[in-house]
C-alpha cells in the first residue's frame, strides 16, 4: 500500500535540495502576512487610482531598457522555480499517484517545497510591479490584469496560511504558465517579433490552469478525509470561486481579443 510517508521518504531521496534551499524557514513569519495581505492590495488599487491621475495629461514614458529588465528577471525566476516544482511534482505523481499530489500537505514540510512556496509567495507582491510599467508607459489597464493580480496575492496567502492541499499544483501550474509568459513579455519588450500564435498560446494556457485548478480543488474535498487531504467547506468554496471567476474572465478575454475584431472585419466586408 502506497503511503504519505513512504512516498515523501522517496522522493525526499530522488529529489534532493540545492543548498540555496535550505535557507531558514519563514512560515511562522509569513503566517502573520496574511492579516496584512488586505492592506497592501488596498494600498495597490489605490496607487492605481493616483498612478492614472498623475499620468492622465502627460506623456507615457518609454521604460523599454528598465522593462526588459524586469520582465527578463521574472522569467528566470518563474523558470527555475517551474523546473523545481514541476520536478519535485512530477517525481511525487510517478511514485505514489495522482491522489498524493493532489494531497499535498504531506510535502510541504520538504525543504524544496518550503523554500519555492516561500518565494512564489513574496513573489506576488513583486509581480504587482507589471501594473506600475502599464500606468507609467501609458498602456491600457484592464480588468483582467489588476484583478487577477490583486485576489492571486490574497488566495496565495491564504492558501499558504492555512496549509491548503491545492496549493501545490496552484504554485507548480503558475509557475510554469509564467516561465513562459515573462520570456514572451521580455521579447516583446525587446522588440522582437513573435508569432500571434505564442500570445493565443499564453492565454489558452491560463484558461486551462484555471480549469485544472477548479478540477483539482474538487478532488481535495472529496478526498478531504484522507491523509494531507484536509480542506474546510470555506477553503474549497474560496479555491472554486476564485478560479471559476478567473476561467470566465481569462476565456472572455480571449474571445474579445484573438476572436471579436474578426467578427468585426467580416461584418464590415459584408
Amino acid at each position: 500500500m502506497v503511503t504519505a510517508m513512504n512516498v515523501s521518504h522517496e522522493v525526499g531521496q530522488l529529489f534532493q535540495p540545492y543548498n540555496f534551499e535550505m535557507f531558514q524557514d519563514l512560515r511562522p513569519f509569513l503566517e502573520e502576512y496574511w492579516t496584512t495581505s488586505f492592506f497592501i492590495v488596498l494600498i495597490y488599487l489605490l496607487l492605481i487610482v493616483v498612478g492614472q491621475n498623475y499620468m492622465k495629461d502627460r506623456k507615457g514614458f518609454n521604460l523599454q531598457g528598465p522593462l526588459i529588465l524586469w520582465s527578463f528577471c521574472l522569467a528566470i525566476f518563474s523558470i527555475l522555480g517551474a523546473v523545481r516544482t514541476w520536478g519535485y511534482m512530477g517525481t511525487v505523481l510517478l511514485r505514489g499517484g495522482l491522489k498524493q499530489t493532489v494531497c499535498f500537505t504531506n510535502y510541504i514540510e520538504n525543504a524544496t517545497i518550503r523554500f519555492w512556496s516561500c518565494v512564489f509567495l513574496l513573489s506576488k507582491i513583486i509581480e504587482l510591479g507589471d501594473t506600475a510599467f502599464i500606468i507609467l508607459r501609458k498602456r491600457p489597464l484592464i480588468f483582467v490584469h489588476w484583478y487577477h493580480h490583486s485576489t492571486v496575492l490574497l488566495f496565495t496567502s491564504f492558501g499558504y496560511k492555512n496549509k491548503v492541499p491545492s496549493g501545490g499544483w496552484f504554485m507548480t501550474m503558475n509557475f510554469g504558465v509564467h516561465a513562459i509568459m515573462y520570456t514572451y513579455y521580455t521579447l516583446k519588450a525587446a522588440k522582437v517579433k513573435c508569432p500571434r500564435i505564442l500570445s493565443m498560446l499564453i492565454t489558452s494556457l491560463q484558461i486551462l490552469q484555471m480549469f485544472i485548478g477548479a478540477i483539482i480543488g474538487i478532488l481535495t474535498f472529496i478526498w478531504r478525509q484522507e491523509q494531507g487531504c484536509y480542506i474546510t467547506v470555506e477553503e474549497f468554496a474560496w479555491s472554486f470561486v476564485l478560479y471559476a471567476t478567473y476561467f470566465i474572465i481569462f476565456a472572455h478575454f480571449f474571445r474579445q481579443t484573438y476572436f471579436r475584431p474578426k467578427v468585426k472585419a467580416m461584418a464590415k466586408s459584408q
